[in-house]
């Protein structure tokens, strides 16, 4: 069976639920496992071996000031073992995002997550879904923050995880995690 590895750090909850959302959608095509970056910037032990064995990487962060936290970049420097081993090449990869702006630069933390996984020989799957940017569109929509390279989301600084992802961003979240599994399985090993 296809095996889909979702590595992510969250602040405050919200991107646990945007990963969440995306295991989901993963897990309706293939065996999908959530491995969290803890406040420290490590993984749960065995987390790296379980990662190495997956065939798909999606890798979850919020947007900290213009770029992944600090414990997500821990895990990424951390990667650098499998590397020197091109232990994750041709595997699958995909990112996602979490901000409390509408844009906060969230590009620059899919881009972050482009570059690693580019460096890993591995290859990367975008939304392949169009933006909601019609004047009636809002957070309801699916990718209605228009994210093409990653599943890009708004939490407002005020909103608890209980309201925020709001339901557009996390059916995109859903959506990549299927779109992502399914390409890892049409691949196959």
């Amino acid at each position: 069976m296809t095996t889909v590895a979702i590595v992510f750090f969250s602040g405050y909850g919200h991107t646990t639920k945007q990963a969440e959302a995306v295991r989901a959608g993963a897990a309706s095509v293939a065996d999908a496992r959530l491995y969290q970056i803890d406040g420290n910037g490590d993984l749960p032990d065995g987390a790296f071996e379980d990662i190495g064995r997956a065939d798909a990487i999606i890798y979850g962060s919020p947007t900290y000031m213009g770029g992944p936290a600090w414990q997500f970049k821990k895990f990424a420097d951390a990667s650098s073992k499998p590397w020197f081993k091109l232990a994750w090449k041709d595997k699958i990869a995909a990112g996602f995002t979490n901000s409390a702006s509408v844009k906060g630069d969230k590009f620059l933390t899919i881009e972050y997550f482009w570059t690693l996984s580019q460096q890993h020989g591995q290859i990367w799957v975008g939304t392949g879904l169009l933006p909601a940017n019609a004047k009636a569109s809002g957070p309801s929509d699916v990718n209605w923050t228009a994210g093409f390279t990653g599943a890009l989301a708004v939490s407002p600084s005020d909103a608890s995880p209980d309201e925020a992802p709001r339901s557009g961003d996390l059916e995109t979240a859903r959506l990549l995690g299927v779109r992502t599994a399914q390409i890892a399985a049409r691949l196959g090993n």
